[in-house]
């Protein structure tokens, strides 16, 4: 399964039905939503009224990326405004498998972040449990930014780990993800690629979603 996820932090909040519903037409069925709470990352988007809001309007998979400190106190509350998919960072917590079996116990999938300069190794004993592992090809916390070559080893490393394994999560990538880069991560074992504004920037979005998968 490879799938293109937009991410609505590059969407016009003046219009974000409308942009919903345009990429519900040419075949998406995933939406990624930043949650920043401007202390784990420099920067801040929304919360529980906007995901509320337009959870109303789509019954597509929303999967939410908790960019937020202390995630143990407040994902319960995402995963009961609506998300499907509830990812948070390691790096923000230092009860990641309580904040998982929250999550479970939601009935939703659990995802584990790990920022760029986070090893691996720090997730390792979490593995069996987690339903996707979201790999950062850019510092979180701001859109536009250029992929981290780097990054190419550590999705691969994950994917042989969960060969070797027989694992059966899923590998997204978020950051910097155009045509080039989306090619990369699939051939290194990616499943799951967040785009945000070379998708929402494209004056073509059917056309660039198709060359994304290519």
């Amino acid at each position: 399964m490879k799938k293109i996820l937009p991410s609505i932090l590059s969407a016009d909040f003046a219009n974000l039905e409308r942009d919903v519903r345009e990429l519900e037409q040419i075949g998406i069925d995933m939406f990624h939503i930043d949650v920043m709470d401007g202390n784990f990352v420099p920067n801040i988007s929304f919360g529980f009224p906007i995901i509320e809001a337009i959870r109303s309007k789509t019954d597509k998979i929303f999967d939410c990326h908790l960019m937020i400190a202390r995630p143990e106190e407040y994902v319960e509350r995402f995963c009961n405004a609506g998300c499907d998919m509830v990812s948070f960072h390691i790096e923000a917590t230092n009860h990641a498998d309580r904040v998982i079996q929250i999550i479970k116990n939601s009935g939703k999938k659990a995802g584990m972040v790990l920022n760029p300069q986070t090893p691996i190794e720090s997730v390792k004993y979490l593995l069996p449990k987690l339903d996707y592992v979201l790999i950062m090809t850019v510092n979180p916390g701001f859109g536009g930014q250029k992929f981290i070559p780097e990054m190419l080893e550590k999705i691969e490393e994950l994917a042989k780990i969960r060969e070797e394994k027989g694992y059966s999560f899923l590998i997204q990538v978020d950051g910097g993800v155009n045509v080039e880069t989306s090619k990369l991560c699939r051939d290194k074992g990616a499943d799951l690629l967040v785009c945000g504004s070379f998708l929402f920037g494209a004056e073509d979005k059917e056309k660039t979603l198709g060359e994304l998968l290519r």
